[in-house]
């Protein structure tokens, strides 16, 4: 029976392919409102901008590609059960080839209905893959409300944590990549594994955390993903 390992990945693991982070110099917060395009109180008081927005991202995402870390990661999986829990909103992962990917923070390429203020009641079975396409304000989900990035907005739950929670317990490594272990609740994951697993954290900044069963790989997402496969022996 194959090793399980739980890989919990940020933004440092797509910055490589040239998508822009939030919080770094130069990121997408430098340039838009955190409030305006990515909190659910933006959401409804101004759509047209929240659509627009996710619209630019969308059509940038369609040019990127995955680089050497979303690769390695794929390539675990010839000799580990892996499971991919990222905090970004790209399909890069899957585009590499990773088989179970979930998505702590939502998905890019997919829009569903809007409901009433903090109502997070949609179904799976509601969420519609557009692709690269582009959403605008008019257009309407079956159920004739607007449609709305599936995007977890600051504000909102995280419906996806539990399932999160449940795949680092179970995991006999738990590897994390370009997160700065900072946005909540993903930043707390590491503490669900077990006593004797071990966690390595890819990462060329410090990380604000101190716990005897890390080690930390100061490198980029590429190159820091070659190393820990030197460490697996593969």
């Amino acid at each position: 029976m194959k090793k399980k390992i739980a890989v919990l990945t940020g933004a440092g693991v797509s910055a490589e392919s040239g998508i822009s982070t939030f919080r770094d110099n130069g990121g997408l917060w430098d340039k838009y409102d955190v409030n305006d395009v990515a909190s659910i109180e933006g959401w409804y008081r101004n759509r047209k901008l929240v659509l627009d927005f996710y619209n630019i991202r969308r059509e940038e995402l369609e040019k990127v590609r995955p680089n050497g870390a979303h690769l390695a990661i794929a390539g675990l999986e010839k000799d580990y059960d892996v499971s991919v829990i990222t905090q970004n909103v790209d399909n890069l992962h899957e585009k590499a080839g990773s088989t179970r990917v979930l998505h702590l923070h939502g998905e890019l390429t997919k829009v569903r209905p809007e409901y009433g203020i903090y109502d997070e009641t949609y179904s799976e079975k509601e969420v519609i893959d557009v692709g690269y396409g582009k959403v605008f304000l008019g257009d309407k989900a079956p159920n004739g409300s607007q449609l709305r990035p599936h995007i977890v907005f600051f504000g909102e739950a995280v419906p996806n944590i539990g399932k999160a929670v449940n795949i680092v317990e179970a995991a006999d490594i738990l590897l994390i990549v370009g997160t700065s272990l900072q946005v909540y609740p993903a930043a707390g994951l590491y503490r669900y594994a077990g006593n004797s697993t071990p966690i390595y954290i890819i990462d060329p900044k410090d990380v604000p955390v101190h716990d005897r069963r890390i080690t930390h790989i100061r490198d980029v997402a590429t190159s820091g993903m070659e190393k820990f496969k030197k460490i697996l022996g593969i």
